[in-house]
């Protein structure tokens, strides 16, 4: 899987919208802050159409294992972000694990299909 960076989405929308890219860096930031900021008073993100972002806090343990060490450690209840995918998001990523030819052939569920765009 390849990874797509912060810089690589800010070039995309510069040249998508003719923005500049301090514009983008700027509202992107902001936009990462707001999303951060929400998270830490403990509200839920719902992105529609994308995904919902929330909190879920780990109960923490007497005795666990570090799994490198083997050593037991105490952990600590803690919080820690969740991302449940929007329906949308999830039909459109669904056959990304299909052999493209297992689509053509008819293998894969016809409502599993997405037509390219």
């Amino acid at each position: 899987m390849e990874k797509h960076t912060k810089i690589e989405i800010v070039d995309s929308l510069c040249e998508k919208t003719g923005m500049s890219r301090r514009e983008i860096r700027t509202v992107i930031d902001s936009f990462i802050g707001e999303l951060k900021d929400a998270l830490v008073e403990n509200k839920a993100i719902e992105l529609r159409g994308f995904g919902t972002f929330e909190i879920k806090i780990r109960k923490g343990r007497q005795r666990a294992r570090n799994p490198r060490t083997g050593e037991t450690v105490s952990a600590v209840s803690h919080g820690t972000v969740i991302f449940r995918p929007g329906r949308e998001l999830k039909q459109d990523v669904w056959n990304l694990g299909f052999p493209q030819d297992e689509v053509q052939e008819g293998n894969v569920p016809a409502e599993n299909v997405q037509e390219e765009k």
